[in-house]
């Protein structure tokens, strides 16, 4: 992403063009957060449970469409000379859902 935006100062926005994935910021310093984080969500929304009708493409199918809602399919941050202005721990995060993911299209906008 950082490639794509000018050198300039504005507000980037950031869009998964996907129904089983999402974005969010959140502590990018410790791995140990990622992990915690999948867990949660996991235990949160359980591909074990048996009462999703919407399981064409697998267990993981409207599991991953709930995980999306929650989280967001975009992101906004503000950039200075090109650079993103996040927090000191923050870190943008692209959230796989799926068990066996495949590519994923997002769509960069810069405004400044």
């Amino acid at each position: 992403v950082l490639g794509v935006i000018p050198k300039k100062t504005g507000l980037v926005h950031v869009f998964i063009k996907h129904t089983s994935a999402s974005l969010t910021i959140n502590e990018n310093a410790d791995p140990s957060v990622r992990f915690d984080f999948e867990n949660h969500f996991n235990l949160l929304v359980s591909e074990k449970e048996k009462h999703y009708t919407h399981t064409f493409e697998g267990p993981d199918d409207m599991t991953s469409h709930i995980k999306s809602s929650l989280l967001g399919s975009s992101i906004s941050f503000p950039v200075k000379e090109g650079l993103p202005c996040l927090g000191t721990w923050q870190g943008v995060y692209l959230c796989e859902h799926r068990n066996n993911a495949k590519p994923r299209k997002i769509v960069v906008t810069f405004i400044g």
